[in-house]
């Protein structure tokens, strides 16, 4: 051990280093600033036993892998931001608060607090190189937002596969010359099926909806045919699982398994296809949408600016929990992904590429979605708020009945349905790669074992999938969409923001980023991170407990026990956050002061404790920024 004492003025020199991948008989540095300007120099091949990041960035954690190349790093992170939700939710709430108009609130709150906490999230992890969990060796108390993540990841791939299956089914019906929802006369249909031709504006009247209409040909095969929902009483008569959607859901299970089981050198080449084909399909769409007749007035309907609507509380609730949820901060997988990179990659590029590119997929798509709704409404002589809805509703009877009209039906059915597939599989394989690299970077034996924990966590979400494809699967399925990620997802990103940017300290984190990139993130980031993005996470929280209704499917209500095991779900995860903040306070030494101390302390600081030194016992780490 060579010790070298250095002037402080000498740091900026050394700053720079970065970590590199050594070979077995080079040497690394590793360099420790003291907080007396004393540096220690190790020339010591032998990892030290601490698994921290040393205050320079470099980590005994030499051997991590990393991307093949940097574009399967951007493809993982757009593939898993753009999914179902930015086909078939974004245009509907576009359209249904003002249209253009909605456009300001949305992006105002993605300028100001989405990609805020898409930067800070790719930043967290690039610098730890950790997973959701240990990434809080920054500040340990807040460990069980990692947890809590973590499960709410798991959560969400047991309903989310069942969605992908739906999809692989629906892709092998429509490998036929007539697609089975074309007309009545089918073994599920039932007495009352109507040929679609003879609905019109006059047979609708009092109220209804053509989109809620539940008889066409198509609603059947869906509700009937595939989910087998009128042999179910409601969420206390499930029934069996359908072997039809079974088979789907094992092939969906073993597409992410070999999708995931290398880590990210099998999943960054994976999303050559999956990220990029929903772009290729949905411009295809598009070409043939507009040559539709009325697909103009549906477009015109779509992007109609009502300025009005900006008024009315729910437009701004809904543009700030459509921003949080589409881009998919939270829930432990941009961490992970990031965590992969190489040392001086520049995320802050990637946070403004990604966030923009998913933002302008939901918008594009909107396009695609309502040119065709335009060409429903003019066919059945309706209005367009008529056709228009969203959900499952939309991709799985509105838009499949309109493309069962067109001339080569089948091969639009089957561009469409290999669209909602690659949407589905890229995200299913993000929050499943959040739950691997979270518990294998906290487990070393997970680590060691990662194709078989692999398989086991694929099969694990297969096993309560099932569930999700009985005669009353989707009442379990809207239990869960509901609840496993509603105010839980919310409550842990708002948690993790509180705890880098106040805890750990905005400054603190922006040395980091200075580190990693040679820059620090101007005074509008951290401003944002400290004040704003907190503020606006409070908001939706709020907002989304006051608007909180109980559970119901179309118009079956829920029993009231469905409600309190959906809060049970939430809860769930949410409770990590106090139980191991209070284990962790037990668990280290010293006076109630000290362990207070060693909480809030990163690990690599807790030498200082001892001395008294604490940085966030002072006034000025509080009013830093």
């Amino acid at each position: 051990m060579n010790i070298q004492v250095m002037p402080e003025n000498k740091l900026s020199s050394v700053a720079p280093l970065k970590q590199c991948n050594l070979e077995k008989k080079e040497v690394e540095l590793i360099l420790v600033k003291d907080q007396n300007g004393v540096q220690y120099t190790s020339s010591s091949i032998i990892p030290t036993p601490a698994h921290h990041a040393g205050p320079l960035g470099t980590t005994s954690d030499d051997n991590r892998e990393t991307w093949g190349k940097k574009i399967d790093f951007l493809l993982s992170v757009i593939g898993f931001a753009v999914d179902l939700a930015n086909v078939w939710r974004f245009p509907f709430l576009c359209y249904k608060n003002g249209g253009g108009a909605f456009l300001i609130p949305y992006i105002l709150f993605l300028v100001i607090a989405g990609m805020p906490l898409f930067y800070m999230e790719l930043a967290l992890g690039q610098y730890n190189r950790e997973g959701a969990a240990t990434v809080w060796k920054i500040c340990p108390v807040f460990k069980g937002v990692g947890y809590t993540v973590i499960i709410i990841a798991l959560y969400v791939g047991f309903y989310y596969n069942v969605i992908i299956a739906w999809s692989l089914h629906y892709l092998f019906s429509s490998m036929t010359r007539e697609l089975p929802w074309l007309k009545c006369g089918n073994s599920w249909n039932s007495q009352n099926c109507t040929d679609p031709k003879a609905i019109n504006g006059s047979v609708l009247g009092n109220g209804t909806t053509y989109a809620k209409y539940k008889i066409t040909p198509a609603a059947e095969y869906y509700e009937r045919g595939v989910l087998h929902l009128h042999e179910s009483r409601g969420i206390n008569d499930l029934g069996l699982p359908r072997w039809e959607l079974t088979l789907c859901l094992v092939v969906v299970v073993f597409i992410l398994y070999f999708s995931l089981w290398k880590g990210v050198k099998s999943s960054g080449k994976v999303v050559y296809i999956t990220a990029t084909m929903p772009y290729v399909v949905l411009f295809v769409l598009l070409i043939r949408g507009i040559t539709l007749p009325g697909s103009m007035d549906g477009i015109r309907a779509y992007l109609h600016i009502d300025f009005k609507k900006l008024n009315n509380l729910e437009v701004w609730i809904d543009a700030a929990t459509q921003i949080f949820y589409s881009l998919g901060a939270g829930f432990g997988v941009l961490i992970a992904f990031a965590s992969y990179n190489k040392f001086d990659n520049n995320c802050y590029r990637d946070a403004i590429l990604t966030s923009t590119v998913n933002c302008f997929t939901s918008f594009f798509s909107g396009f695609v979605i309502f040119s065709v709704l335009g060409y429903m409404a003019k066919k059945h002589g309706v209005d367009i708020k008529d056709v228009a809805t969203d959900g499952a509703g939309l991709v799985f009877i509105i838009y499949p009945e309109a493309i069962a009209t067109l001339p080569g039906s089948t091969f639009w059915a089957i561009v469409f349905f290999v669209m909602l597939l690659t949407l589905g599989i890229d995200s299913s394989m993000g929050g499943m790669e959040a739950v691997i690299t979270g518990l294998t970077d906290d487990f070393k034996i997970l680590k060691r074992n990662r194709k078989l924990f692999t398989f086991a966590t694929a099969f694990g979400t297969f096993l309560v999938a099932l569930l999700c494809i009985t005669n009353g699967g989707i009442y379990v399925l809207t239990l869960l969409d509901k609840y496993a990620a509603g105010t839980s997802i919310l409550f842990g990103v708002l948690i993790e923001a509180i705890g880098v940017s106040w805890v750990y300290g905005v400054d603190r984190f922006s040395e980091d980023i200075e580190r990693m990139m040679g820059f620090k993130p101007g005074l509008y980031w951290r401003l944002c991170w400290k004040f704003v993005s907190p503020a606006f996470l409070l908001f939706v929280v709020i907002a989304s407990t006051l608007t909180a209704s109980g559970l119901k499917y179309d118009d079956y209500v829920f029993p009231n026990w469905s409600n309190h095991v959906g809060w049970g779900v939430a809860m769930s995860s949410m409770l990590f956050v106090p139980f191991y903040a209070v284990y962790k306070f037990l668990s280290v030494p010293g006076t109630f002061r000290e362990r207070i101390a060693y909480c809030i302390t990163p690990e690599h600081e807790h030498h200082l404790v001892a001395d008294g030194n604490v940085r966030q016992f002072k006034l000025r780490h509080w009013l830093a920024i």
